[in-house]
């Protein structure tokens, strides 16, 4: 037997070693054309400082809120010219204003305000802050804008209601639930105290006796609610007697020829 030379076996040999490194070498195959090659995952980066934290998931034994009771819509003919949801409010500016209510919308505040005019709370009352073109407030037993019942406040009750001329609307603090027994009447339209306050009853006669209330901030004079009713109540319109107020002292009338007057010594 014949072996092939020494210079071919150690070039063979040296061949078989390099192989693997040549291997590895080797760049992998191109995508085929028209893809793309999947890029390499990035590394993992903290998430941005402005992303909000996830909500935390809440507890598996913690109760549900309570729900408060809801009450049943109204149909029209359930309380339009019904006396059980009309307010008659006989002013110290000379009669009787009547006020259709609207407890389809705002039951809790319809609610709120038969329940004070049956206990009295408002015979006596000023309208304290009455703005011309706008409003008349009234409900406050201190007449400063800073008082109310003593029943808790309520919960608001917005709605489509819009403010205008007639408008019965509640009066609040800056949070949404703090009405509670004031009131106001809207001279003229007022859209942007639409969804903001709630309106729930409107003036159907004796608008003319609301125009006349006292202006200013407050007024010098102020007008008064001499009695607030529930019209199903029956309560006869006080005498006319009642239904003045004080006027402001009167200034003395100076005449032209006072004017023209030579001054006295």
């Amino acid at each position: 037997m014949t072996f092939p030379p020494r210079s071919l076996v150690l070039t063979a040999m040296a061949l078989c070693l390099a192989s693997p490194v040549l291997a590895q070498e080797v760049p992998p195959a191109p995508a085929p054309q028209g893809t793309e090659a999947p890029a390499p995952a990035p590394a993992e980066t903290p998430a941005p400082i402005e992303a909000p934290a996830p909500a935390p998931a809440p507890a598996e034994t913690a109760a549900p809120a309570a729900e408060v009771p809801a009450v049943p819509a109204m149909t029209p003919d359930q309380y339009i010219n019904n006396p059980e949801y009309m307010l008659d409010l006989d002013l110290s500016t000379g009669g009787r204003v009547v006020i259709q209510l609207y407890p389809n919308v705002a039951p809790h505040h319809v609610e709120r305000l038969k329940t004070l005019a049956r206990a009295g709370f408002y015979d006596g009352i000023k309208f304290h802050r009455v703005i011309d073109g706008f409003m008349a407030q009234t409900g406050d037993p201190t007449a400063t804008g800073a008082g109310g019942s003593e029943l808790p406040d309520i919960k608001a009750e917005f709605n489509d209601l819009p403010h205008l001329r007639g408008t019965l609307s509640m009066a609040r603090a800056e949070s949404p639930d703090s009405a509670n027994s004031q009131f106001f009447i809207m001279f003229q339209p007022r859209f942007s105290l639409d969804h903001r306050y709630t309106a729930f009853g409107r003036v159907v006669s004796g608008m003319q006796y609301v125009d006349a209330i006292q202006k200013g901030e407050p007024p010098a004079v102020m007008s008064r609610i001499v009695q607030m009713s529930v019209a199903a109540d029956n309560k006869p319109v006080p005498p006319a007697s009642m239904l003045t107020e004080a006027q402001p002292a009167a200034q003395a009338d100076v005449s032209v020829d006072q004017l023209n007057a030579p001054i006295k010594r």
